[in-house]
């Protein structure tokens, strides 16, 4: 997370747009449970249980239940917060459970004051959290044992915790985690300051961190019994399904004629969505009592609309308008401000200038949105798949005109999210649907709902300038990125950051990446924004978030100064990697991914045909702050035509502490064939205002028959936990493109990579 990123906490309970962002990650108002009788009564757990933190209790059967405070989305995020609690726990795998937490305040991040799950930090922000937890249950277990089992206090330093029993060697006296619950003799409670100083144990005491345990989420969800938003089932339920308009955002509704609809068997009523939170513009939602016929009368709904401000738009319109943009001097803010570039350059011998593009990309989830609403007197209940519970319940709230300690969220397992459920405009016809008609509602978007009206991955446009001295060293580096801004869309002004140049904050999830980890003496990055695309294409964050574009145009550019210079890619990238300064430590964990992948590929040992090469990049995804150190070699074969196979990647990547191996490498894998899709194959245009790609067939991602074969190698160091879902999604697209120029000598700057690109380059 960016370090400049703080708890948030709202100072008032109005119904602003306002208090619905900012408030979103609330810690005093929030949501559905602060001063609401009875609810918080409802979900206690069992006065029978051991409860030694929010994150986990222990029945009187002796079973862990630990409450995942993170959103799975099948990256088996619950398993992995069991997994570290039973680590100092001393439980014994098969008793340990998982469950998803609701939006009570009491389960808000520890660290950012919001429960949210994305950046790949969920491990490595809640590894120690929930090892203290685990840490100080076994302390209180093996102290209430002691009193159970009538030993002297001083003995407790003798009991042995292991597989869910307590023991006392030298006695032979033992007790089960049941047994010591049922006693009542576990009594001991801890202070922040009492968590703190537990001594944890060390990489080498290991049980079960780094073991591939059976996950926990297998079972229920290949028998049907995890239930996932599309399978919320309510007495009394009617469906929705939505119209949406053909602009994307700014669209109004002038007028509804529901004649026709009226003659489609259990409708209800046409809901025109009148939205304050601003998630939404032109929307209406057709009620009935079974979605089969809540999408025929949708169909038969007579629509008229006002396109609004952006109706006229297009993908050229925002590449056009973020060109004009980067050419002002005086235009957006700097996020990296070192040495005098404009000197360096100056001075420079050679000077080398390249754009890079990348295009609006659509996250498609196997499970469209879908949210159901039930108001019961006052309280409003939401269930839905969420990967932003504290701010997708101000939002819920701003739909209904209620204060938000009045929503209750219910979490349910997310069939895919990649960010796109940090959103919540699928909670906002929900619940306006089911205020209007009385009842419970669940709204389905369609397929072409879901990628019409996506919170996409924004186009982006970047313009890096290299200055090279007589020796072929860099000396300056001049990066600016142009994009939409997806987190300042979100309206939460801390999890901004400070301009170094002081002009005011930018959104740092726009150029994360371009602070890297070489060391170049004069080095500056601009953020600007590009308010044309913010406004037509509201943006949000797709897995690997700025990354995804940054190391695209860096890793290609530092390729670029190599071939320019004479130099071996891979050889000129260590070079840079020499941990000077700010980069000490993470520039030789970076180093040494590379020198991992480039051994496992054979890069610079392998005699490769005419028409084939590889290809280097590393990265430091997703921040500075919280990197994983990753490093791909990609072998690719380049057609006469411009056609490129991609044969092989091979990925290396730094996780310090690795908690499930098999899940590390299946995350890894899925992160680089995610960003082979990107690189190679996934499109969205903007035309007249609207995504014109409405399903599969026009937004093709990655086939089966297109997998090229996937290394991984993980290096586990014993430092701390890093994250894995996303940084190896950065780093292949650049590795690609080095790798077709040493292929067939065609350079390539703009995502999707084609054929004609390719071919064309070719002939240049």
């Amino acid at each position: 997370m960016n370090k400049h990123v703080k708890n948030i906490t709202p100072e008032t309970t109005d119904l602003s747009r306002r208090s619905f962002l900012v408030g979103t990650a609330a810690t005093g108002l929030v949501l559905g449970y602060a001063g609401v009788p009875g609810i918080g009564e409802a979900l206690a757990a069992a006065p029978a249980n051991f409860e030694p933190s929010v994150w986990y209790a222990i029945s009187p059967d002796g079973l862990v239940t630990v409450t995942c405070g993170k959103a799975d989305m099948g990256q088996h995020i619950a398993s992995t917060m069991a997994q570290i609690v039973c680590e100092e726990l001393g439980a014994k795998w098969s008793d340990m459970r998982v469950n998803l937490a609701s939006n009570d305040p009491k389960f808000n991040d520890p660290v950012l004051g919001a429960q949210i799950t994305g950046g790949s930090w969920s491990t490595m922000m809640n590894f120690d959290a929930m090892s203290r937890a685990g840490a100080a249950g076994r302390m209180a277990l093996t102290e209430g044992a002691a009193a159970a089992m009538g030993l002297p206090p001083y003995f407790k330093d003798e009991l042995v915790v292991r597989d869910s029993m307590v023991m006392h060697p030298k006695s032979k006296k033992s007790m089960s985690f049941a047994d010591i619950v049922k006693s009542g003799k576990v009594t001991k409670t801890f202070t922040p300051d009492e968590l703190k100083a537990i001594k944890l144990k060390t990489p080498d005491q290991y049980t079960m961190i780094g073991v591939s345990v059976p996950q926990i989420d297998i079972p229920s969800k290949t028998n049907g019994t995890a239930k996932y938003g599309m399978d919320v089932m309510i007495p009394g339920m009617a469906y929705g399904a939505i119209v949406t308009p053909p602009v994307r955002y700014g669209a109004t509704v002038k007028s509804v004629d529901d004649s026709e609809a009226k003659k489609v068997p259990g409708f209800i009523k046409a809901v025109t969505l009148d939205d304050k939170t601003q998630t939404t513009t032109g929307w209406v939602v057709a009620v009935a009592s079974t979605y089969a016929n809540a999408k025929k009368a949708a169909a038969a709904l007579k629509i008229s609309y006002d396109g609004g401000p952006n109706a006229k738009l297009s993908s050229q319109s925002l590449l056009d308008e973020a060109k004009r943009l980067q050419k002002l001097d005086d235009s957006g803010q700097f996020f990296v401000k070192d040495g005098d570039v404009g000197a360096a350059l100056g001075s420079a011998a050679k000077v080398l200038e390249a754009e890079y593009t990348t295009s609006i990309n659509i996250h498609a989830p196997m499970e469209p949105m879908n949210a159901t609403a039930e108001f019961k007197g006052e309280i409003l209940h939401i269930y839905s798949g969420n990967q932003f519970a504290t701010r997708s319940g101000a939002i819920a709230a701003g739909a209904a005109g209620i204060d938000p300690k009045f929503v209750v969220m219910h979490q349910m397992w997310l069939g895919g999210g990649f960010g796109r459920r940090l959103d919540a405009d699928m909670m906002v016809p929900a619940v306006q649907a089911a205020k209007a008609v009385g009842k419970p509602v669940k709204v389905i978007y369609s397929r072409e709902n879901d990628m019409t009206m996506d919170f996409s991955r924004p186009l982006t446009y970047q313009k890096v300038k290299a200055g090279v001295d007589g020796d072929g060293k860099l000396v300056a580096l001049s990066h600016d990125v142009v994009s939409a801004w997806p987190t300042q869309r979100w309206g939460i002004p801390d999890f901004l950051s400070p301009s170094v140049d002081k002009k005011g904050p930018l959104d740092a999830f726009t150029v994360n990446g371009s602070d890297f980890f070489y060391t170049v003496p004069n080095h500056n990055v601009r953020a600007i924004k590009n308010e044309m695309a913010h406004n037509a294409t509201p943006s949000g964050q797709l897995r690997s978030v700025a990354p995804g574009w940054t190391f695209w145009a860096v890793e290609s550019m530092i390729d670029e100064i190599a071939a320019a210079t004479g130099k071996d890619p891979a050889q000129f990238r260590i070079s840079l990697l020499d941990g000077a300064g700010k980069n000490e430590g993470g520039a030789q964990r970076l180093r040494n991914t590379l020198l991992a992948a480039m051994g496992l590929a054979g890069y610079g040992t392998k005699k490769l045909p005419k028409g084939e090469g590889m290809g280097v990049a590393c990265v430091s995804s997703q921040e500075r702050a919280t990197a994983s150190w990753t490093a791909c070699v990609a072998h690719v074969a380049v057609a006469p035509s411009g056609e490129v196979t991609v044969k092989k990647l091979t990925v290396a990547t730094d996780v310090g502490t690795q908690v499930h191996p098999d899940n590390i490498r299946a995350q890894v894998e899925g992160a680089a064939l995610w960003g082979l899709s990107l690189a190679m194959y996934e499109k969205a245009t903007l035309k007249d205002g609207g995504i014109e790609q409405t399903n599969f067939d026009g937004y093709r991602p990655l086939r089966m028959s297109q997998m090229p074969e996937v290394a991984v190698a993980v290096i586990a160091n014993g430092e701390k936990a890093t994250g894995v879902g996303e940084p190896a999604v950065t780093v292949v697209a650049p590795a690609i493109g080095n790798a077709i120029f040493n292929a067939s000598g065609a350079r390539v700057r703009a995502l999707p990579i084609t054929a004609e690109a390719v071919k064309g380059a070719m002939k240049a």
